[in-house]
């Protein structure tokens, strides 16, 4: 995000939309989609009654299980990608490798012109754009301090050596219309004597309806530059070195 990198830390990029009904759920609404989208996610899958998702929780950041409405997935071939639809909800992952904005905006706006199409939402309930990042690290322990700003510091008088952390704050945008969740925390090591840690940025508009569907590329733009800007905010220098910045 923000600048160009060989090795971007990001572990998966979505855009998730809830919508106010314009009619009841139709059960035919997820086939007619996926009529319209089949050229580019072949493979359908459905996923019943669980939600997966990064949680924050006392031992850091980790996979969490919760009961979620059931949900049609269509995935591209090499499932790298895929297009959620549930009642009123449509989200859109891009997972490794991320491409560039570029490519996902389009990926993005897209899918959401099929499910108008097809669903006829009144409106926005809520819109959110996210991008959930891994930094890692060939050491079994760090200065977390020396990869990203936004952290929170032991007191002096503690130990300064901890097992895991989490660290989160909340922004508000646009006169409180919009927030910002900043959210930093320890994960489970990819593989032994490596450092893992997950910094996770959620923009996102939770007033029904104050976006209208015209604006939706719009918001979506300034959500993405809003984002962008506080990755390189939280991140330093030694970061970006791991990423491999382009120049």
């Amino acid at each position: 995000m923000g600048k160009k990198y060989r090795n971007p830390p990001v572990i998966e990029a979505l855009c998730e939309f809830q919508f106010v009904p314009a009619q009841k759920w139709d059960l035919t609404i997820p086939g007619l989609i996926y009529d319209k989208v089949k050229d580019k996610f072949p493979v359908r899958e459905q996923q019943i009654g669980i939600g997966v998702q990064f949680q924050t929780t006392e031992k850091g950041l980790q996979h969490k299980v919760e009961p979620a409405p059931p949900r049609m997935q269509f995935y591209n071939k090499d499932k790298t990608a895929l297009i959620q639809v549930a009642p009123d909800l449509l989200t859109i992952n891009q997972l490794k490798p991320y491409p560039t904005w570029a490519e996902f905006k389009p990926m993005i706006l897209e899918a959401l012109e099929i499910y108008r199409m097809v669903a006829n939402p009144k409106g926005f309930k809520r819109i959110g754009l996210r991008y959930i990042n891994r930094i890692s690290i060939k050491a079994p322990s760090v200065k977390v301090e020396e990869y990203i700003k936004f952290y929170a510091s032991i007191p002096e008088d503690l130990p300064q050596f901890h097992t895991s952390f989490i660290s989160r704050a909340e922004i508000p945008y646009k006169n409180n219309r919009d927030r910002m969740l900043i959210t930093i925390g320890s994960a489970p090591p990819e593989t032994p004597n490596t450092t893992s840690i997950i910094l996770d940025v959620d923009y996102n508009v939770g007033i029904p309806e104050a976006i209208a569907m015209e604006a939706c590329e719009e918001w979506i733009e300034q959500a993405h530059s809003t984002l962008e800007k506080a990755f390189e905010s939280c991140i330093t220098d030694k970061s970006r070195d791991l990423f491999e910045e382009v120049k």
